[in-house]
């Protein structure tokens, strides 16, 4: 391939990687967490109260208590059919304030309750789930933003975009050497070159996992638009009746009467058919949507071993609630045409929905390794200034452009990974005290995240490494530290759950503020002895003559 060609390529990925580098790195931080989202609420939320479960016999009981107590929830309410740790089989809905800010994909201000059976007596209870997991999911889905909103979707889908070329650009640019240098892990005093071989060891071997994210980020970022589209070129804006679970059109001049709850067939003689459709398919749980009207529905979601599915719920097949009447099967595990089969491939290779454990590890690990990719891609293109700033000069001048980008990339990067740390903490230690704990989430991590961006600027990219590392490891550590005084002092308010989600959420942890700890200890040294014509060095540049090595070292994983 031609020099210019290569140079071209070069411009466009580092350009490329460089606008969008730091934001997707919270995204793979943030996503790398999500895959472990239950685990976390696990860690984060108390015990529930002592309620007894109720049986998928009394249910049909339970459901028309509830709704003639609370004819609201007719709209959208779900039936829970395995209860998770420490919470019984119950029925749960949620209801959103008139005058919202928020659009139909922000939960945060929507008021949260269940219904379950007390000595045949309907019991309902505003519910307070955690809104840690769902903070962090939005995180990893808008970049950073604070706000899951359409405009801020589509800031995402530009991002993804630009990721998406500089994939591209990379595997050109690193294809004439491929061969040579695909497992070349050059360790010594070049550590710029050293830096070099993980950045290309790692988006090589990932490059799969990359491509899925990249392009699946853009079609999640503009779906709604692309929806439009089809609804005005395609369905001669039709796409919602296609979207209504079968029930078809009214029939015109006729207004439909509306349904009786009280006469919707049993959950467990809808389970039974379900069963007999397909055999493998485990239900979860059975969302009811819309039951005093004409269009009533219920999906059945669940997961089957042996397939994929479309989200971390599962996939489902829509009944009529009262006949049960199949109306949609086109995500129901084994039942799905080639082409919602095509589709749910995007959504599960995205989501991790298949393979179990396993592949959520896998996941969780190629999360984080994505987060180093870009880190590391900004690291590359600082400390490759440093050569072409010497305009002549035995040791280059650095410009401001690079001491700001340095400076950027430290404190936007090290300030989401402490950010995310301390707002698992606070979801432990302020409940109970403060009124809007989901708020609290949000306030202490941009509270964190902008006071790191902040001090990196103040102090400098080199020294405010240093800090924000040792901080990355106190607000990490604090995690397992929180459980630990939790058993050893219970008078504290706190909880630790035994469980091995909740002990699993400890060791990943420890684990991780264990590296951040030697990251900074290590950063600290080269602080102090590094090069000083590098960014990554607190000396001065007239002190460079016995300095070894290159500046990379200063940088953090």
């Amino acid at each position: 391939m031609r020099a210019d060609t290569l140079r071209l390529y070069k411009s466009v990925h580092t350009w490329t990687g460089i606008v969008a580098g730091m934001a997707l790195f919270i995204a793979f931080y943030a996503g790398a967490l999500t895959v472990f989202k239950e685990p976390i609420a696990r860690w984060v939320s108390p015990p529930s109260p002592g309620v007894a479960a109720v049986s998928l016999a009394d249910a049909p009981a339970l459901i028309a208590g509830t709704l003639k107590a609370r004819p609201s929830a007719a709209k959208d309410f779900t039936l829970y059919l395995q209860p998770a740790e420490h919470v019984p089989a119950r029925l749960g809905w949620s209801e959103k304030p008139p005058g919202g800010d928020g659009d139909d994909h922000d939960e945060s201000h929507a008021h949260h309750y269940t219904a379950t059976l007390d000595q045949q007596q309907v019991r309902i209870d505003e519910d307070s789930p955690s809104a840690l997991p769902a903070f962090i999911d939005t995180l990893h889905r808008v970049v950073g933003l604070p706000k899951d909103t359409d405009p801020n979707r589509r800031v995402m889908g530009v991002i993804a975009a630009l990721y998406a070329v500089a994939l591209v650009s990379g595997v050109i640019l690193l294809l004439p050497t491929l061969v040579k240098d695909f497992f070349a892990l050059r360790l010594g005093r070049n550590l710029k070159r050293m830096w070099l071989d993980a950045h290309n060891v790692v988006g090589i071997v990932s490059l799969p996992f990359h491509v899925v994210m990249a392009l699946t980020a853009v079609v999640f970022a503009f779906h709604d638009d692309i929806y439009e589209l089809q609804d005005k070129l395609i369905h001669q804006g039709q796409l919602q009746s296609f979207w209504r679970a079968g029930a078809g059109p009214a029939k015109p001049g006729a207004k439909p009467a509306p349904r009786d709850p009280a006469t919707m067939l049993p959950p467990s003689q809808l389970l039974a058919q379900v069963q007999a459709m397909a055999p493998d398919f485990v239900p979860r749980v059975m969302q009811y949507a819309q039951v005093g009207s004409p269009r009533a529905t219920v999906r059945v979601w669940g997961m089957d071993p042996n397939d994929i599915a479309r989200s971390p719920r599962g996939g489902f097949v829509a009944l009529d609630p009262y006949t049960g009447k199949v109306q949609n099967t086109d995500l129901l595990p084994g039942h799905q045409s080639a082409l919602s089969a095509t589709l749910t491939s995007f959504f599960t290779l995205h989501f991790a929905t298949y393979g179990g454990k396993p592949v959520q590890w896998l996941y969780f690990l190629m999360g984080l390794g994505g987060a180093f990719l870009f880190y590391s891609g900004n690291l590359l293109w600082i400390e490759s200034r440093r050569k072409a700033e010497r305009r002549g000069k035995p040791a280059p001048v650095q410009s401001r452009s690079t001491t700001l980008m340095a400076a950027a990339s430290v404190g936007v990067c090290l300030g989401c990974v402490s950010g995310i740390s301390l707002s698992i903490v606070a979801g432990k230690w302020l409940h109970g005290h403060v009124a809007d704990l989901g708020a609290w989430h949000q306030g202490v991590y941009y509270a964190v995240f902008l006071g790191s961006v902040a001090w990196a600027f103040v102090r400098g990219a080199a020294r405010a490494s240093v800090h924000l590392l040792w901080l990355a490891a106190a607000c990490t550590v604090a995690i397992p530290v929180s459980s630990l005084l939790a058993w050893l002092w219970p008078q504290l308010g706190l909880w630790a759950h035994g469980s091995p989600a909740a002990l699993g959420v400890d060791a990943v942890a420890l684990a991780g503020a264990l590296c951040w700890a030697w990251v900074a200890r290590a950063t600290a040294r080269r602080v102090q002895a590094g090069r000083g014509d590098s960014v990554w060095s607190a000396r001065r540049a007239d002190q460079t003559d016995a300095a070894p090595g290159g500046g990379l070292s200063g940088r953090t994983a």
